[in-house]
């Protein structure tokens, strides 16, 4: 069965550096970091102070308050950054057939600020079980895609990938081989996350998995340098429109890239810690590059997991260098995370959208507070370090690995109509 194609028509994001894709793209191409200290909650006597939280944003202007009330954040931000995406694919959805058009979302966690706070007041309380009757729905993961369908009238394919935070990464596999394998003609996309709450913060400083630099947080988030001390929690969403490349042709919709292929392994070591050689995300490039039929030396340019943690920063190097030889010394590696902080489940969505912009802009966004090279890694290798860098780039590669040794990689490629 000959495979269809898949191309990109729509773009959303919700992020700490912007909330709409625009702002989103001059926030990278800038440099800019979305770390400050947290104003969600009193984080006064935590061993992290600080995440990248999304600013300036008020739900209501969006969504009716009745209404937003009924929903998590993470699905919250979900709304926005689909319905930018769907605006941006221009589809009419009156003249689609709303039966072959889907939704798979990411989230690695779901409603983790609901179940928290349903949690607490009962704590509080007098025992007696006095709950939101939202509570259920507000905290299930798949609950976003479900809201999102209901808004749009999508009856095709619906359900929520959850592998932490390869979660969107997932979800956009999985839509570009319904798309491939006929099961749809339009997927809605994509992933997001609302876990700098007491519970999030407060569970990751026991893991000793974030950064605790409050004395600056701006630059905490230093993926590759040698003195990173953990990664820094993000928030928000991204939105991808996947269509299938005859019927965005049909209705003349604007492409921005194409989904050349997906990969998907697991590291089969341990629960939180990656491979020390990097067997998984070694494996999971390979997949994703036969997937696509390519070759290494078709990558341009990687936007890697790299999420400053002191283990995993190294382990992805190597099998970068395993995977690509020689070549990767010509390839741009960057890790947008130390702008955006880590998204947890939404992170694949929205590096996914800036290896797309990369792709049409040819510039690819800089790794940010880079200080001291790490004798660990290969410094000779381009991290694009704290400066964003102008080359055309024709295929671009997402990573994103999960807590459990989930992986998953995503190919993107210039779309030309041949």
């Amino acid at each position: 069965m000959k495979q269809r194609r898949v191309v990109v028509t729509g773009l959303g994001a919700l992020t700490p550096i912007g909330n709409n894709v625009k702002e989103y793209w001059e926030g990278l191409i800038n440099g800019v970091s979305g770390a400050a200290p947290i104003t969600n909650f009193d984080a006064s006597k935590f061993k992290t102070q600080f995440a990248c939280e999304v600013k300036n944003f008020e739900i209501t202007d969006f969504i009716h308050r009745k209404e937003a009330r009924k929903m998590d954040r993470f699905t919250q931000y979900a709304m926005v950054a689909s319905d930018e995406a769907v605006l941006d694919s221009g589809l009419d959805l009156e003249k689609e057939n709303l039966d072959r058009i889907g939704v798979i979302w990411g989230s690695g966690i779901g409603g983790l600020e609901t179940f928290q706070n349903e949690m607490i007041d009962f704590a509080n309380g007098d025992g007696t079980p006095r709950f939101n009757p939202f509570f259920i729905p507000k905290m299930i993961a798949d609950i976003t895609p479900g809201y999102i369908s209901i808004k749009y009238g999508f009856r095709g394919p619906n359900f929520a990938t959850v592998s932490a935070c390869a979660s969107s990464s997932n979800a956009i596999i999985d839509a570009m081989n319904y798309i491939r394998l006929n099961h749809a003609d339009i997927m809605v996309s994509g992933g997001s996350e609302a876990t700098v709450t007491k519970g999030g913060i407060g569970g990751f400083n026991a893991m000793r998995a974030i950064s605790t630099r409050n004395d600056d947080p701006k630059t905490a988030s230093r993926p590759f340098d040698k003195d990173r001390d953990g990664f820094v929690c993000g928030e928000g969403a991204g939105t991808l429109i996947l269509e299938e490349y005859e019927h965005a042709k049909a209705r003349g919709a604007t492409i921005y890239a194409e989904i050349a292929g997906g990969g998907l392994s697991a590291d089969a070591h341990h629960i939180t810690a990656p491979h020390p050689e990097g067997l998984g995300a070694k494996l999971v490039m390979e997949n994703c590059l036969r997937d696509a039929n390519m070759q290494p030396e078709d990558v341009d340019a990687i936007n890697v997991h790299g999420t400053a943690t002191p283990l995993g920063d190294i382990a992805e190097v190597k099998a970068i260098q395993h995977v690509f030889g020689e070549h990767a010394y010509k390839l741009n590696i960057c890790s947008t995370k130390s702008m955006t902080g880590h998204l947890l489940g939404a992170a694949g969505a929205v590096e996914v959208i800036a290896s797309i912009l990369s792709i049409k802009n040819g510039i690819v966004p800089p790794t940010i507070n880079h200080f001291t090279d790490d004798d660990a890694l290969d410094n000779k290798l381009n991290f694009t370090f704290n400066k964003a860098q102008k080359r055309e780039v024709n295929v671009a590669m997402s990573n994103t690995f999960g807590f459990g040794g989930h992986n998953a990689c995503i190919l993107l490629k210039k779309y030309n109509n041949q």
